[in-house]
């Protein structure tokens, strides 16, 4: 699920920078508009039913930003979502669970936006059956969009646009808890997928221990952090051109890539300054986190990973509503080997049992607003217009 958009900016490059050379890049260097003109497409519209839904589902969070999907489209009402399987994440998401759960929002954003054009979405999980022991060119999903004038609109779905996972830093304010008892009201069924909360200091803080150990684990496991180097986009010219994975953009980031002080084979040497800043930045956001948020199930079936999909994009378009940030943090529960003791202690520390297990943990407060992330063109998510 997270990110490390957040790894670094080193001293070198910022020293560089500073005394001129930083006015220069804020008006020369190139921007992230073509990445994300996805979102401004979906506001528009493409002037076809499907494809206007469409374009709002392919906006949903997913792990990794990998948007996963290949949608077919069938008849004159029906889509068939199935996985790309070039865009799994092996290495930190072995059984694809995390890959799945972003399918989830994928599904429950599409039924949301269907209904605000009239139309309800029957849909069919995994119409051939649940891919295990990870997910396989069977369909996740088959779709078919029923005209239902009546239909009730979601009133979640004015706050699509201005949804974004924010990594940056949050003020240090405490979160009411009146304010999360409000996100536990967006959960489609709460006896499937549950949440939970921590907005004191007290209990916070062995939340944010066991995140940062567990991100320490995943940075500093070479195969755990080479895939994330590999989904790097360096600079908005790698972005625009690829508009996925792990976006390092601005101003300091441009002149330090230009300089090649921040290259993938720095990123991964352990040894490098940039490692260590990337250690020291993405630890002091965990630790200036004034509240956590979590999501358990009863079961992980994948039928149940999809609704904590729905889950996670309510709980988000509920806390961008209240005005609230949220980042996933969950390498905790990531099902790699050297992250079975994480996995082991959060799941005992918060009293999660087999089978039921913890699906999702953020950090949330207040932030100041950020731009969206790149998307793909809905164009080249289709692999059929019938």
């Amino acid at each position: 699920m997270p990110t490390r958009r957040a790894l670094l900016v080193t001293g070198a490059a910022s020293a560089v920078i500073v005394g001129g050379g930083l006015f220069a890049y804020d008006i020369f260097s190139p921007n992230l508009s073509r990445a994300r003109e996805p979102w401004r497409a979906a506001a528009e519209g493409f002037g076809d039913t499907r494809l206007d839904i469409l374009a709002y589902a392919i906006l949903a969070p997913n792990p990794h930003n990998r948007q996963p999907w290949i949608i077919e489209l069938i008849g004159e009402d029906g889509i068939r979502l199935t996985a790309d399987l070039d865009r799994m994440l092996p290495e930190t998401d072995p059984p694809n669970r995390q890959i799945t759960i972003g399918f989830g929002a994928f599904l429950e954003l599409l039924r949301m936006a269907a209904a605000e054009k009239g139309y309800r979405a029957a849909i069919t999980p995994f119409p051939d059956g649940e891919p295990q022991p990870v997910l396989d060119a069977r369909a996740i999903a088959d779709i078919r969009l029923v005209p239902e004038p009546g239909i009730a609109k979601d009133p979640l779905f004015g706050a699509v646009l201005d949804r974004h996972t924010n990594r940056e830093a949050y003020d240090p304010e405490p979160v009411a808890g009146s304010r999360l008892a409000a996100l536990q009201t967006a959960l489609p069924d709460a006896d499937r997928v549950g949440l939970g909360w921590a907005n004191d200091a007290e209990s916070v803080a062995p939340l944010k221990r066991i995140a940062t150990e567990a991100w320490m684990i995943e940075y500093r496991t070479p195969h755990t952090l080479q895939e994330s180097i590999d989904l790097m986009r360096i600079g908005a010219a790698e972005a625009n051109a690829a508009p996925d994975g792990i976006i390092l953009d601005g101003p300091f980031m441009e002149a330090a890539s230009n300089l090649g002080m921040v290259t993938r084979e720095k990123l991964a040497d352990p040894e490098s300054y940039g490692f260590a800043e990337g250690i020291r930045m993405y630890t002091a956001l965990i630790d200036a986190s004034p509240a956590m948020v979590w999501l358990h199930s009863a079961d992980n079936s994948r039928e149940t990973q999809l609704d904590t999909g729905a889950a996670w994009l309510r709980v988000q378009l509920a806390a961008a509503r209240e005005g609230l940030a949220m980042q996933p943090l969950s390498q905790a529960l990531q099902e790699f080997p050297e992250m079975a003791e994480q996995y082991r202690r959060i799941h005992s520390h918060l009293g999660i049992a087999a089978p039921a297990r913890l699906q999702g943990l953020f950090r949330i407060g207040q932030a100041p607003a950020i731009p969206p992330a790149p998307r793909w063109p809905l164009t080249s998510r289709l692999v059929d217009i019938a």
